[in-house]
């Protein structure tokens, strides 16, 4: 898959980039650098004289992930890996040696550290040429090897930190009976008992004990006064005792 050469391009930024060996196996979600910007043939392995059977490509994805490309280095094989950078040693789809002389370069950082990040690249096959808000990254193979950065939204990572957050705290402070209701106040009471049933559970059920019945036949039921009236005592002796 291709974008082509129109300076109307995504600017959102590129998550991978990666070296094909057939220009036809890119991977879902890659884009190939297919063509230089006059429309030649950019492949980075064929030689000068001899018409190569191999054959390499550069792809990238804007495929949304965790980091993305903030900048790009061509170096020669016996050099010493520029720190932070990561190289690409094989192609994508058949895993062979990706370049040959020099090496492609690729340093990531994490989505919320970049400030900028690479959104697009292009090729030129004449060193005279420059683009326009571009950077060049260095010449493999008579071919110039340029690249855009600019800024771009962190909404993506945001919002997926965001709902995390969110999605954690309502699952620590949502109460645990959803028939909750608001005052008139505005304020939301809640007590500790609301709605606890206080029922015995059903393990000490046993079955009920037939009450005894109690044979009241002669008994007198009497009322409280005259209950006093039958057992009061005035306690007239004591007192006359006492005086």
């Amino acid at each position: 898959m291709s974008e082509g050469n129109s300076q109307g391009l995504s600017r959102e930024p590129l998550s991978a980039v990666a070296v094909l060996s057939c220009i036809n196996k890119a991977p879902d979600g890659y884009y190939v650098v297919a063509q230089t910007t006059d429309g030649s043939d950019a492949d980075l392995w064929k030689d000068g004289l001899f018409k190569s059977k191999v054959t390499r490509y550069l792809c990238y994805t804007r495929n949304t992930g965790p980091d993305v490309v903030v900048d790009l280095k061509l170096t020669d094989i016996k050099e010493v890996l520029p720190e932070g950078f990561a190289p690409v040693l094989e192609t994508i789809d058949t895993k062979e040696s990706a370049t040959r002389k020099k090496r492609l370069c690729v340093k990531t950082l994490p989505r919320g550290a970049a400030d900028t990040a690479v959104n697009d690249i292009q090729i030129i096959s004449k060193s005279k040429y420059q683009i326009k808000d571009y950077t060049c990254v260095g010449e493999m193979n008579n071919m110039w090897i340029w690249y855009r950065t600019g800024e771009f939204s962190k909404c993506v990572a945001t919002q997926a930190k965001s709902t995390e957050t969110t999605s954690g705290a309502s699952s620590r402070w949502t109460p645990s009976r959803p028939d909750y209701k608001q005052q008139n106040s505005g304020s939301l009471t809640l007590s500790a008992f609301d709605d606890v049933p206080f029922v015995v559970s059903q393990k000490f059920h046993q079955d009920a004990i037939p009450t005894q019945q109690v044979n009241l036949m002669g008994i007198t039921i009497k009322s409280l006064a005259e209950i006093e009236e039958e057992y009061h005592y005035n306690f007239s002796t004591e007192k006359s005792i006492a005086y």
